[in-house]
């Protein structure tokens, strides 16, 4: 157990586990590890054996199909934490997608449904969960989301999601300010270029990885094993007096754009 950060008596929700490479996984290991209790879910059949056996390493007591499309899916996702745990301390939200033909484009050329989908499943689906996490936080609560430099800077090839994911470091502000009453804190982690499959998906990524390796100041790579600690830390009591931050785990990458 992770001496550091105390999550005992703490359970979450974590979405965005596809397999051993996620941010969601070692962020899942790092709350695991500071004693939580987890429920994660799948996005859909496909996914599910390779999520499975990683939720039964954690000790899941919920895992459940979830594909944020799917409102039905979601709603019953809060249901089954709310008939099981009866509240909700932390939710990660670890999630994003874009047509592929819009993302290897120009933002300038990308299409209406491919924008507004990017937008849907990566930023807006954030807006929905925390509605739902909202009445179960009876205690306050810690939600954290997944962001990336392009939010902020024009980082080649990464295209028309960098503006998603402005959107989705400007919806983190806003929940914090609407939320903070209730004792809920809502922050942004932004890694630095990691090998994941979600990157996969972005041409040319391994210029960009190598690339941020070279300039960042610590000269050395970032990986997902970097991200969960923090991640553990912000839904942690330790973190009760952070919100509405960005806060960057990429070397110090940041600092040179």
């Amino acid at each position: 157990m992770n001496t550091l950060i105390n999550l005992q008596g703490k359970r979450g929700l974590v979405v965005g586990i596809a397999n051993r490479q996620s941010i969601a996984w070692a962020c899942a290991q790092a709350l695991r590890e500071g004693g939580a209790e987890l429920g994660v879910t799948w996005l859909n059949d496909k996914a599910r054996p390779h999520v499975e056996p990683l939720a039964q390493e954690l000790g899941a007591s919920l895992c459940l199909p979830l594909d944020v499309e799917d409102d039905a899916q979601l709603a019953a996702v809060f249901e089954a934490i709310a008939q099981q745990w009866g509240q909700l301390d932390f939710l990660l939200h670890s999630i994003a997608f874009a047509p592929k033909d819009d993302l290897h484009g120009r933002v300038v050329d990308c299409s209406r449904e491919g924008f507004a989908r990017a937008m849907d499943v990566s930023c807006h689906s954030l807006l929905r969960m925390a509605r739902l996490a909202e009445p179960l936080m009876v205690n306050g609560g810690s939600i954290i989301t997944m962001s990336y430099l392009g939010a902020e800077e024009v980082i080649p090839q990464y295209g028309m999601m960098g503006p998603v994911k402005a959107a989705l470091e400007a919806a983190t502000r806003y929940l914090a300010v609407e939320l903070g009453a209730r004792g809920i804190r809502v922050n942004a982690i932004s890694p630095g270029p990691l090998s994941t499959r979600a990157a996969s998906g972005i041409a040319h990524f391994d210029q960009l990885l190598q690339d941020a390796n070279q300039r960042a100041p610590l000269h050395r790579p970032v990986g997902i094993a970097d991200v969960g600690p923090l991640c553990a830390f912000l839904a942690s009591d330790a973190g009760q007096a952070i919100t509405g931050g960005t806060l960057y785990v990429d070397g110090g990458l940041h600092l040179l754009n």
